[in-house]
């Protein structure tokens, strides 16, 4: 899909997600692998993962990141409670930046911006407080703007998200329950702007009911929602 321009998004289900730049940097969203259903099975994962980014701290979201990140070599990139999680269970390098900010990886801008989420990690030793739940705004150098939202519900700010950032494209979560669903799904892409849409984080449980279709007869002609499948790269 041109409107990418040379960037390469690839679900893996559930909420993970791999980018790959134009320029060759690699990263992966909220890897969720292992115990996750939707995972397609046939996929390897590049040997390069430059960065890994941790939307929050449940395990439906960072219970890869570790293995992953040591496996590869990656940074991982997270709200600075749960960088210092995951550098405790032996993540060499980490970034624990904080809402607002922009840190410059390679030919990528993150910016960390505000979600609606409760956020906890959970091991052994039991629950732990991880910060905060945040979402990514992705400046991809000569490329698109992504619009990373994470775990969230519609909320009146993502106005301003879409006013600052004016991101192209939008991964929203859409399966309801736990997050919000197609109703809510719209909305936020009428206060972000943005005019393509990759949904993600539905159909993984039973509980996960929304989908594409609904979020795309809602929409109209207001932008695209693109119907992929666990595995797909656009």
């Amino acid at each position: 899909m041109s409107f990418l321009k040379g960037t390469r998004i690839t679900w893996l289900g559930h909420a993970t997600f791999l980018i790959q730049t134009a320029k060759g940097t690699t990263l992966l969203v909220d890897p969720f692998i292992s115990g996750n259903p939707k995972y397609p099975k046939d996929f390897v994962l590049p040997d390069k993962i430059d960065y890994i980014l941790l939307t929050h701290g449940h395990g439906d979201h960072i219970g890869d990141a570790a293995p992953v990140a040591k496996k590869h070599g990656s940074t991982v990139v997270a709200i600075f409670e749960l960088a210092s999680y995951v550098g405790r269970k032996g993540v060499e390098s980490t970034i624990g930046m904080n809402l607002g900010g922009t840190v410059q990886l390679a030919d990528v801008a993150v910016t960390m911006v505000e979600a609606k989420h409760s956020s906890t990690a959970q091991d052994e030793h039991g629950t732990h407080d991880v910060g905060v739940a945040t979402g990514f705004v992705l400046t991809v150098s000569e490329g698109p703007v992504l619009y990373c939202a994470g775990d969230t519900t519609v909320f009146g700010d993502m106005k301003l998200i879409g006013e600052l950032y004016q991101p192209e494209v939008a991964l929203l979560p859409i399966g309801g329950f736990y997050t919000m669903g197609p109703k809510e799904a719209a909305h936020a892409v009428q206060l972000v702007g943005a005019k393509t849409v990759l949904p993600i984080h539905f159909g993984t449980f039973p509980a996960l009911t929304g989908t594409p279709a609904e979020l795309a007869e809602l929409l109209g002609s207001t932008a695209s929602v693109v119907e992929w499948t666990p595995g797909q790269t656009v």
